[in-house]
């Protein structure tokens, strides 16, 4: 795309390491007993190395004393004496004392494509949400394999990326869906050509929670402490599945339903359907501020102004370079986060009020977002990669062409653009793998699950499907909310629960409903 009860073991951190055991992970992956060895051959080998610690490379933007290193992974775990790649990591260490200390506490934000390498400035910054645990854990970030500093990868040239205008990604006509098939295609060939099947072909959750593991072990860790949003919710049921022995509190926010049949085909289609109703949540708040904003005083107004701008962005687009999608790619950060809403809202009110400038700053291109490893199209590359590689997707045009057309008939707002963007893996140039069958294995501590209702880009029925498949798992509802990424929101029902469960491993025995955080105003200024 595109948020546990304490076993027995030591704290995590306070021991040496012993080499991994996951005799059983290769189960439970089709074709995954040699990668089970492999990684095993991996953690081991990295335990006994370590990290070499240092300052954080100027170019990186980590300020002292965030430091910096890497975790060297096989690029392909079947083959753990082949070719490897390195992993960057970073961590903070606790604030409080040594006798404060849990260990470390991993973070992925969700991507596929994305960094947590920007974790540890939570600690710097001085976020309060977190100042309580940062006492008792080290704040640790990586790029994930292909993303940013850790090998990354590319499918396209980041100038060409990010050049604008787009074509529009709702079609008129047969002819459009043609063009659009033609670069879906180029775009999944260049994947092949500028990445080589050999690590192309690894791009899969699977490896991304065996490179954790890894890392887990280069930490001196027996078990992991580990936060993961949205993707990197998946992320971690995976890791979770295949490593149950070697969790140690895990809490995962806003969530990928990992159904075998949703990965990742239906939920996509399932996003398309959850953007709509938040849309429509943005759309009733924008007419209830009218007096703020000027766009319309009922949904259905700020629905015909909607049209009526992509209509003149399609006719002629905006400064030269904002058209239909560069309009998507800026607005539908509304249907994402409640953080946004006052944002997009306010910078269509400054257009229609004559002011071009500030919507072109907004959405128009980033020219300047071309710095190959931490570009754009690298988080674009990893997210097809993962995505196309991860699982077998349709390759039938008819099927595509018949969903999305329906679904877009009642849930227009994001349907085409997210058909396009997937499309590559209809074509995709490497073997689809068979997702991994997530669910508890034994040894599996107690999850903390957290949700809210109107969630677009993770629709709710995700955190109860995994919620179902984790036993013992708990799951926090934020009810009548929509936000995107929950834990690093104001809302003491679930701050303080998501502390008390990193700190103690408190838990409530029970699922809670909780009020929604603060509800968005308009800006001030």
């Amino acid at each position: 795309m595109t948020v546990l009860g304490v076993t027995s073991a030591l704290i995590a951190g306070a021991v040496a390491v012993a080499a991994p055991t996951t005799a059983t992970a290769g189960d439970r992956v089709p074709g995954g007993r040699a990668e089970a060895h492999g990684e095993q051959i991996a953690a081991a080998r990295a335990a006994k190395a370590g990290i070499d610690w240092a300052a954080c490379p100027a170019g990186w933007g980590f300020e002292a004393p965030i430091q910096c290193g890497y975790v060297t992974v096989p690029v392909d775990y079947a083959k753990p004496n082949g070719k490897t790649i390195k992993i960057a990591v970073d961590r903070i260490g606790n604030t409080g004392t040594s006798a404060d200390r849990q260990g470390s506490l991993l973070y992925n934000p969700g991507g596929p494509g994305g960094s947590g390498m920007r974790f540890p400035r939570r600690v710097t910054t001085k976020s309060a949400l977190w100042t309580s645990v940062a006492k008792a854990y080290d704040f640790v970030g990586f790029d994930p394999r292909g993303v940013g500093h850790s090998a990354p990868i590319s499918c396209e040239d980041p100038q060409e990326f990010v050049k604008a205008p787009k074509a529009d990604p709702v079609p008129d006509s047969e002819s459009d869906k043609a063009a659009q098939r033609k670069l879906a295609k180029e775009y999944a060939q260049g994947c092949l050509e500028r990445t080589g099947a050999a690590m192309l072909s690894q791009m899969t959750t699977a490896n991304t929670a065996r490179d954790i593991d890894v890392i887990r072990a280069a930490l001196g860790e027996k078990k992991l402490n580990y936060l993961g949003v949205s993707y990197g919710t998946y992320l971690g049921a995976v890791y979770a599945t295949l490593f149950p022995t070697h969790v140690r509190r895990m809490i995962v926010d806003s969530v990928v339903n990992p159904a075998r049949d949703q990965i990742w085909y239906q939920n996509n289609l399932d996003q398309d359907v959850a953007f709509q109703g938040r849309w429509d949540d943005w759309k009733a708040w924008v007419a209830k501020y009218d007096s703020v904003y000027h766009i319309g005083d009922t949904p259905k107004k700020v629905q015909a102004q909607w049209d009526a701008l992509r209509a003149t962005a399609k006719q002629k687009p905006i400064g030269g370079v904002v058209g239909p999608a560069e309009l998507l790619g800026f607005f539908q950060s509304a249907p994402y986060y409640d953080s946004s809403w006052a944002t997009v809202a306010g910078v269509w009110s400054k257009y229609l009020a004559g002011d071009t400038q500030a919507l072109v700053d907004a959405a128009g291109p980033d020219m300047t977002d071309t710095a190959g490893n931490i570009s754009s199209e690298n988080g674009n590359a990893v997210y097809t990669a993962v995505e196309c590689t991860d699982a077998k997707w349709p390759t039938s045009w008819q099927k595509w062409d018949r969903d999305n057309t329906a679904l877009n008939a009642k849930y227009p707002f994001l349907t085409w653009s997210n058909a396009w963007m997937n499309l590559p893996c209809a074509t995709w140039g490497v073997p689809q793998q068979t997702p991994v069958d997530v669910r508890t294995h034994h040894g599996l501590p107690k999850v903390l699950i957290v949700q809210s209702t109107r969630d677009a880009a993770t629709p709710y029925s995700g955190g109860v499907e995994l919620h179902h498949r984790l036993k013992g798992s708990e799951l926090i509802t934020e009810k009548d909310a929509g936000s995107h990424g929950v834990t690093g929101l104001v809302n003491p029902c679930i701050n303080d629960r998501v502390n008390s469960y990193l700190l103690s491993g408190t838990l409530d025995g029970h699922d809670v409903e909780c009020a929604a955080h603060a509800a968005p105003v308009p800006a001030t200024s």
